[in-house]
């Protein structure tokens, strides 16, 4: 496995941190202790409204949750999903999530994130997750791109042309499970994304970024760069679709094609209720549930 940006480098050192490199590394109680640290700014009459629905859309383990990606680098869309999951499914379930590089960069912030189910987004850690150890795990494909898209894209997959999730999915032969997001660009206004600033002072390569973001948000202002932000309250909604089983003459387009498709069906249903969204119930966190 290869670090692949210079500001990974720069913040190891000549230590090569192993953090993220296996789910053998998630610890359910750690777990359990954080989600009932953040339960009380999740869900009906708390500083993030949760509505979620589409449960009963997720196969048995393993299988390959595919999301959009909203909200900046605060990612309260990740949070509120993570915890849902738990909520629902309980930690004898665990979930994994693919991070950037530079969430496990470091020996704190590496063993924080990874002891809580985060992976370093590399394609054999993914497939020894599905194939070999039999867990389920997320993937934003969009990253940053996605996450910071202008506000007034909020309601559109931008998936940036990244295939990566459909070639791991055929390999794996595991079912694929759309889900989508609105709410968490609802935390600030993104202005517009700055991929030609990026690309021009080399923060692909630099830091494996391919935007630098103009946006409104707390405590900043009129802030440039994806600086992290103080969310301002806001109703994080979730759908969860049908799972898309590959097909044995699938191609890697054709299967990104299907997924996109059924994800930004499930949001243009989001966007119909964007004015009268249905409330669900939230229940309290049960981290024993099977």
């Amino acid at each position: 496995m290869q670090v692949k940006s210079r500001l990974v480098h720069l913040f190891q050192g000549r230590e090569q941190l192993p953090w993220g490199s296996s789910p053998e590394a998630f610890d359910a109680a750690l777990t359990e202790q954080t989600l009932h640290r953040v339960d009380r700014l999740f869900g009906d009459g708390c500083y993030f409204g949760l509505d979620v629905q589409g449960w009963e859309n997720v196969p048995s383990a393993p299988v390959l949750l595919i999301s959009n990606h909203s909200g900046g680098t605060t990612v309260p869309d990740a949070w509120g999903l993570l915890i849902s999951w738990y909520r629902h499914f309980g930690t004898r379930r665990a979930v994994h999530i693919l991070v950037h590089e530079i969430i496990l960069a470091t020996r704190r912030t590496g063993e924080y994130f990874s002891r809580r189910g985060a992976l370093i987004a590399d394609p054999e850690v993914a497939l020894s997750t599905l194939r070999d150890h039999r867990r389920d795990l997320l993937i934003m494909p969009g990253g940053d791109f996605d996450t910071w898209r202008p506000y007034r894209d909020r309601y559109k997959v931008c998936f940036g042309g990244r295939k990566g999730y459909a070639r791991l999915a055929l390999e794996a032969g595991v079912p694929i499970v759309p889900i989508a997001h609105a709410g968490a660009h609802e935390t600030l206004y993104v202005i517009a994304r700055g991929a030609r600033l990026a690309s021009a002072v080399g923060l692909p390569k630099i830091a494996r970024a391919r935007v630098w973001p103009v946006h409104l948000s707390l405590p900043w202002g009129l802030a440039v760069g994806p600086l992290p932000h103080i969310p301002i309250p806001a109703k994080l909604r979730y759908r969860i679709g049908p799972a898309i089983c590959p097909a044995a003459d699938d191609t890697v387009e054709g299967l990104d094609a299907r997924v996109r498709a059924a994800v930004q069906d499930l949001l243009d249903d989001l966007k119909a209720t964007e004015h009268n969204p249905r409330g669900g119930p939230s229940s309290k966190l049960d981290v024993t549930a099977e």
